[in-house]
């Protein structure tokens, strides 16, 4: 099982990866909330997507208020970590449920494009 600052680091590491986005990246990113619920961890994170950029990154304990956050996804330390060092395929983890992906079609259609 990853740590929370393993998590923390791959978070951040998403983060830094979407502020480096070329602009066609960048402009597929509206201006949404995010929650990402580490189910092992029993933490949220939360944060705020804006022109490309995560902001406003915070963690709490699970079940803090994440309902409305327009985009949540859920999942366990060890996979948020191999998505995030490209070890685990997003595609393959959501289709196994590894992963649970909460959002609007039209928000699924722009993070599809995001992740690749």
């Amino acid at each position: 099982m990853a740590t929370l600052d393993e998590c923390r680091d791959a978070v951040s590491e998403l983060a830094e990866r979407l502020t480096q986005a070329g602009d066609t990246v960048r402009t597929q990113a509206a201006d949404r909330t995010i929650a990402c619920r580490v189910l092992d961890l029993a933490v949220t994170f939360t944060a705020h997507l804006t022109d490309g950029e995560l902001a406003d990154l915070q963690v709490a304990p699970m079940g803090a208020e994440t309902e409305s956050a327009q985009i949540k996804l859920t999942v366990n330390s060890d996979d948020l970590v191999a998505l995030v060092d490209g070890t685990l395929a997003f595609p393959h983890a959501w289709a196994t449920g590894r992963v649970r992906l909460d959002a609007s079609f039209r928000d699924l259609l722009k993070l599809r494009t995001m992740l690749g």
